[in-house]
């Protein structure tokens, strides 16, 4: 296959913007499905991309889908990811493995929270994008106030492609500003596309629109630059190539607008996609050679190298474990061996296949740039694979840490079997979904990124294993740090008949740099410690840092030194100076002023301006600190930080204040420390449970 001729995309957007529904829409136009199904649909059947019943019931995309499509002469891999924040991972391992984005934003809503987050998961992943501006028949539309939004909030170089033909219920097509051609489209599923000369009451802002277009675009371009300043005129042939160098570069984002409900728009996005999002030729990867300088080695997307493919989803399907997986370079039979990279496991290859949603396609070969599934291949997610001639590996994805726990057990002791199955293999697929044992309770512990993520594996674990769960109440994951420097000096003896233990440590303890969570300075001079024990003394401070002493949580955020110190010919060894750095750590930890970090979350609530008030009482009821709101077409949206902790039932306390009108997203922004009193609180609670124990 010409690689040209083929895109791999993700589409991303906050929650609610209709990814899923174009989705659904661009699989209809390429003849992938031959009738297409609504999110919420009234008929049951629910989107094709949301195959799992848990998605259908509650109108949500929960996993990551896969499938592929043919547009003309062209091939698009598409992924369909979560907008909600609690399913991040799902889209962080979409664009790890993207060549290009179509960002999906609301014409009435605009730039939301969650459009934040993942603009800047694109930009994590250097992912050249679009942007699609939905929803244009909803009342209140207005796309040039959302290209603003993206030029003003997201920082992007947003220029419109389109002039809208009518908004809100008059929306009916859009004028391509590069041909001055209107589009509309009719017909019952919005199939038959009507093309004419711009209607004469747009004709100016049509002009205008072009003008700032073709500007934009000389700024990036110097032979655009050449003809506009020659007043020659830019004929859409010569705009083309240079919006396609632009978009790729990321110093341009195309805007394109329509209603993918209403099915208009579509078809002219996917000629956008082909006409300016990269083909994987276009784009660079590296890989890293498993060597000790982890030497970079620039991948090339050609049939004939070496094997390098990384698998970015895990998922337990009917048939065992499937694995996608995204080759960068090399070819891939049926029947091929592959190693493992992570364990040096080898594999053979018994089943390929191209993935339509929860369909399966089998296919006997796959070339650099296709994205495809193995079946039984045991590894992780983001482990590398190779042909076994080449040895490097691919950069990892970005896991988020869980910010709440629940402790959880089956009710019936008859499920323990199935209800490991289940915690075992959802940790497996999902990297932000953390399984633990609580030794002291004999609890088992889940984390993850909110309480829907948690509540879905809950309900998951019920449907698909037939366990029913018992929930202890839900635990913040809080963390504990230092404010002030404190001094140590601590001498570990022990003589037990032979050879005893003897070492002595001397140095500081002192909050780290910014943005570092531990830093080890070892200012040892003239041996006093010898070099041997010196990465003992390292281990020691890190073992203290598991656990703090003020409620037990892990310590973060601090530079421990060691300045002087003393050993012994016979008794010092690497475990007595790994146990005295322990028990400095402890001393001068207790005089550092040491204080409980809780995770804020940043939440941004939606209502009916005449409950804004309730919302922002409700919210500063919940130690919530506003951090801006704007009105929007009767609406309020108020953006505040909140304490996790204080977040737990908000979502039944919102409904009840708002007549259920109001709905609110809210991820991870940072770690605070608590106030005082809460802190006094926290550590009672901990010491009276500590005191129950030893009873």
């Amino acid at each position: 296959m010409d690689l040209n001729k083929l895109r791999n995309i993700g589409i991303s957007a906050h929650i609610d913007s209709g990814k899923t529904t174009l989705t659904e829409r661009i699989l209809y136009y390429t003849g992938t499905i031959h009738q297409f199904h609504d999110v919420r649909g009234k008929d049951g059947v629910g989107a094709k991309m949301d195959n799992m019943d848990l998605e259908r019931e509650k109108g949500i995309t929960i996993q990551s889908a896969a499938t592929y499509c043919k547009w003309g002469e062209n091939a698009i891999n598409i992924i369909d990811t979560p907008g909600h924040v609690d399913f991040t991972i799902e889209v962080e391992r979409a664009l790890r493995v993207l060549d290009g984005a179509i960002l999906v934003l609301c014409s009435v809503a605009g730039v939301q929270s969650q459009s934040i987050t993942v603009d800047r998961q694109m930009r994590r992943y250097s992912v050249p994008r679009m942007a699609f501006i939905n929803k244009c028949d909803r009342s209140g539309a207005n796309p040039f106030s959302v290209t603003e939004q993206l030029r003003e909030q997201l920082k992007h170089n947003a220029v419109l492609m389109q002039y809208p033909i009518g908004l809100e219920d008059k929306h009916v097509g859009a004028v391509d500003l590069l041909t001055r051609k209107a589009h509309y489209f009719e017909g019952e599923g919005g199939e038959i596309i009507r093309t004419e000369d711009c209607p004469e009451d747009i004709k100016d802002e049509v002009e205008k629109y072009r003008a700032k277009l073709v500007e934009a675009v000389a700024d990036l371009d110097d032979e655009i630059a050449m003809a506009y300043l020659e007043g020659e005129p830019v004929t859409a042939e010569m705009l083309v190539p240079a919006i396609r160098r632009a978009t790729i570069s990321r110093s341009m984002t195309p805007v394109f607008m329509g209603s993918a409900y209403k099915n208009k728009g579509v078809q002219l996005l996917l000629d956008a996609v082909v006409s300016y999002l990269p083909s994987p030729l276009e784009m660079s990867y590296d890989a890293l050679a498993m060597d000790e300088e982890e030497t970079k080695v620039e991948l090339e997307p050609t049939p004939d190298k070496p094997l390098v493919m990384l698998g970015f989803k895990l998922e337990d399907g009917r048939y065992g474990q499937l694995t996608y997986c995204r080759i960068y370079q090399g070819t891939l039979n049926k029947g091929d061996f592959i190693y493992n990279m992570s364990n040096q496991n080898k594999h053979k290859v018994g089943r390929l296949v191209r993935m339509h949603s929860e369909e399966m396609h089998d296919i006997d070969t796959a070339t650099a740039g296709d994205i495809v599934a193995l079946f039984g291949i045991d590894c992780a997610s983001g482990d590398t694979f190779t042909d076994g001639n080449i040895e490097v590996t691919m950069t990892s994805i970005h896991v988020p840490d869980p910010v709440i726990t629940f402790a959880v057990e089956p009710k019936k002791k008859d499920g323990l079997q199935n209800f490991s199955k289940a915690l075992n293999r959802f940790s497996k697929e999902d990297p932000t979904f953390r399984v633990s044992r609580d030794e002291e309770s004999g609890q088992t512990i889940i984390g993850g990124m909110g309480e829907l993520h948690l509540e879905v594996y809950i309900e998951r674990i019920r449907r698909e294993y037939g366990v029913d769960v018992e929930v202890g109440a839900p635990q913040v994951a809080y963390r504990e740090t230092i404010t002030e420097q404190a001094d140590f000096d601590y001498t570990h003896k022990k003589q037990t008949g032979g050879s005893g233990q003897y070492a002595r440590v001397v140095g500081w303890l002192a909050p780290a740099d910014e943005g570092e969570h531990y830093q080890f300075i070892n200012n040892i001079t003239g041996g006093v410690i010898p070099k041997e024990y010196q990465p003992s003394c390292d281990k020691g401070f890190q073992d203290s840092m598991d656990e703090g002493s003020l409620i037990g949580f892990p310590v973060v955020n601090v530079k421990a030194a060691i300045v002087d110190g003393n050993s012994h010919a016979v008794d010092s060894s690497d475990m007595a100076f790994r146990l005295a750095s322990r028990a400095a750590f402890r001393e001068a930890y207790r005089r550092a002023n040491p204080v409980i970090l809780e995770p804020i979350m940043k939440v941004e609530v939606e209502s009916p301006e005449e409950f804004s008030g309730a919302v922002l009482g409700g919210l500063n009821k919940r130690r919530g600190m506003i951090t801006g709101s704007r009105t929007r077409q009767g609406y309020a949206v108020v953006l505040a930080d909140v304490p996790m902790s204080e977040m737990f039932g908000y979502s039944n306390d919102l409904r009840s204040s708002t007549q259920g009108k109001a709905e609110y997203t809210m991820e991870f922004s940072k770690y605070a420390p608590v106030p005082r009193s809460v802190q006094e609180e926290l550590i009672k609670e901990y010491e009276a449970k500590r005191a129950e124990k030893s009873k």
